[in-house]
């Protein structure tokens, strides 16, 4: 039985055009290191495009995020790349596009990050509920999400840089548009909502980007149970969509294996195709605001360039075992504070290194993903 489940589930995968898998990074603040004047070197410490870089180690897709109105992000946010406002996102997408790659736009429905400690409503939306009950205070949101979602795409698609992944929020477990979005995957509590405001954004994705696969985000792999429980309350609510996504950083989300049981779990319950579409690790903790022990996480692998190689290569290991996931991204690849300051703290989970800009090891096991 299981063995026909699996030839049946081959059979969907080619018929929706799975066949292929997706290898990228979430690469949106790239435009500012280049405007900066960033030198981006290869793994023979040559400087080259870094768009070249990426096709070269087996790239074919790229992720980009998109804020209602950045402009209105707290000042600490802006400083660790928060600038991504429609313009700004049609721009590099377009580049994206030019160079050949394959796009996933990333829908923060929000002014600033969207995770699962913060899923802000955009300060417009803020004052535009304020004082309604909550069936209208749902209509304006939905009314809104659709609005922004369709208004995005569409200004893409005019531009010639149409996504071909559209992440329909982003790290979602908990819900978007807090507070009247707000949800608990173990109650059900303003699930109403939440599946409102989905069902608007994939109603516009469907209608400017009927081609488009989307995903919706979760980010609790950890925690099997809360993952389960969310995506059967989407199959519960009839939600139309194509991919469960899932962040997957070790240090948060359990280890490699653990991953692997999820996966398993994921396609016994839901028979649909899973991208990991954010996943990184350190390979060092130096000028990182958040990380001041130089050792934090070095239980899991070392902190180093050999110990982020290693990470790398296990987990592209584990995922060559599942047909059924057909995306792998890399969060903020880009990252090269070799020039001039782009950011204000190193984050030191990219692909490059923060004070030489040379490509780091752990890029040449990511092309094995693909191969």
């Amino acid at each position: 039985m299981k063995k026909c489940i699996a030839f049946l589930f081959a059979l969907i995968l080619g018929v929706n055009g799975y066949a292929q898998r997706y290898l990228g990074g979430d690469i949106s603040l790239l435009p500012a290191y280049k405007a900066n004047g960033t030198v981006y070197k290869n793994k023979d410490g040559r400087a080259a495009c870094p768009y070249e870089i990426f096709k070269e180690s087996g790239w074919n897709a790229m992720r980009v995020r998109l804020f209602v109105n950045p402009d209105n992000a707290p000042q600490a946010n802006k400083d660790e790349g928060v600038c991504q406002d429609l313009d700004y996102v049609v721009g590099l997408c377009k580049q994206i596009k030019n160079h050949g790659f394959k796009l996933m736009l990333d829908f923060h429905y929000s002014d600033t990050w969207a995770d699962p400690g913060k899923q802000f409503m955009p300060a417009t939306l803020a004052d535009a509920v304020k004082g309604k009950n909550r069936e209208e205070q749902i209509r304006i949101l939905a009314d809104s999400v659709y609005s922004h979602t369709f208004n995005s795409l569409t200004a893409l698609v005019a531009a010639g840089a149409e996504p071909d992944l559209i992440q329909v929020g982003n790290e979602i477990t908990f819900g978007t548009l807090w507070p009247t979005g707000k949800v608990d995957p173990m109650k059900d509590d303003n699930w109403d909502a939440l599946l409102t405001f989905l069902k608007a954004g994939v109603k516009a994705c469907r209608e400017v980007c009927p081609k488009a696969r989307l995903i919706i985000h979760t980010e609790h792999a950890q925690d099997w149970l809360t993952t389960q429980a969310y995506y059967d309350k989407l199959a519960k609510g009839k939600l139309d969509y194509d991919v469960i996504g899932l962040s997957y950083y070790p240090m948060w989300h359990g280890t490699v294996k653990h991953l692997d049981t999820v996966l398993d779990s994921l396609k016994t319950e839901f028979g649909k195709p899973v991208m990991i579409v954010e996943t990184a690790f350190y390979y060092s903790h130096k000028n990182d605001k958040w990380e001041p022990d130089p050792n934090h996480y070095g239980d899991l692998y070392p902190i180093s360039v050999g110990g982020q190689r290693r990470f790398t290569e296990e987990l592209v290991t584990m995922l060559g075992k599942h047909d059924d996931v057909v995306g792998l991204f890399w969060w903020f690849p880009e990252e090269n504070e070799s020039g001039r300051p782009v950011i204000k703290s190193w984050i030191n989970r990219g692909l490059f290194d923060n004070e030489t800009g040379k490509l780091l090891p752990a890029m040449h096991e990511l092309k094995n993903y693909i191969h």
